[in-house]
């Protein structure tokens, strides 16, 4: 697995950009619609769109609708459910404990044994997420940031599952978990949400915007793009991209919401991208990696 090639740039790019995006048009729907229900909406319409061009991975199909369960089902669930608790800003910069938690599932799972830099950036993100949840200066839900860690710890656990797959493609890969996870989420919803009924007949159009971005832009154009980078290169050289996430979802928060982070979210934000940035970011002459080897 070789360095990146420039189009493979651009798609790095392009993936935190329209998932920070994401977040922001998720929150203000959010807002009106239970976020589990909206997350079903999104899958349906994702597995409608790509189902038809993607052959039927008779192999991985059981390695698949659990991969959904874990990083759809349960970390889409925790993740916006926190969501509705933060501001877009704040969860992206909580989710950027991700990449930590690949670190750990490697380290725990598959025997890997990461260097003591990468330890150290593990505690310097997670002492960004205690500056941010601070009880004596935290503006926000402190049980949502519990949520959307949970997230973060259920989709480094999907990523790794992902890997693991063989003769699979990205597009394949994304096309089948929303196949999976579409059934799963209106379970969930069904579980732990209420009024969905309701919701539905009084949806604004905010809500239905929402629908069409997360299931065409974000979930089958950014998870596409993101699949196929995975499938490519390790997690570790792709993944320091995803720090520019915070900054798209933070900007377009405060554009598109009116929110306006306090100086302990920025200065704890700060933190969590600094202790990333030190599990991903490499001098080039030492071979990253941060993720589960393929």
């Amino acid at each position: 697995m070789g360095k990146l090639s420039a189009t493979e740039v651009l798609m790095a790019l392009t993936v935190p950009l329209v998932w920070g995006m994401g977040l922001v048009l998720a929150k203000g729907a959010i807002e009106q619609f239970p976020p589990i229900l909206l997350m079903g909406f999104r899958f349906t319409l994702t597995a409608f769109l790509l189902v038809w061009f993607v052959p039927i991975p008779r192999k991985n199909l059981v390695w698949l609708f659990c991969t959904a369960i874990v990083a759809c089902a349960v970390q889409y669930s925790l993740t916006f459910t926190g969501l509705k608790g933060l501001d877009a800003g704040i969860a992206a910069l909580i989710v950027q404990l991700e990449v930590p938690f690949l670190v750990i599932l490697g380290a725990v799972l598959l025997g890997e044994k990461p260097e003591a830099r990468k330890w150290v950036g593990i505690v310097v993100a997670f002492i960004g997420v205690g500056l941010i949840a601070n009880p004596g200066t935290f503006q926000g839900d402190v049980w949502a940031v519990g949520l959307v860690i949970g997230g973060a710890l259920s989709w480094a656990l999907g990523q790794i599952m992902v890997r693991r797959m063989k003769d699979i493609d990205g597009l394949t890969v994304t096309a089948w978990t929303a196949v999976f996870a579409a059934p799963q989420l209106f379970v969930m919803s069904a579980l732990f949400e209420e009024g969905q009924v309701q919701a539905v007949q009084q949806a604004k159009p905010i809500v239905w915007l929402a629908v069409a971005y997360l299931g065409i832009v974000m979930t089958a154009f950014g998870y596409f793009l993101w699949n196929t980078l995975i499938r490519r290169h390790d997690v570790g050289r792709v993944a320091p991209f995803l720090l520019l996430l915070p900054l798209y979802a933070s900007l377009g928060g405060m554009l598109f919401l009116g929110e306006r982070p306090s100086l302990n979210s920025l200065l704890g934000g700060a933190v969590i991208l600094a202790g990333v940035g030190i599990i991903t970011l490499q001098r080039r002459t030492k071979t990253p990696d941060a993720s589960p080897s393929g």
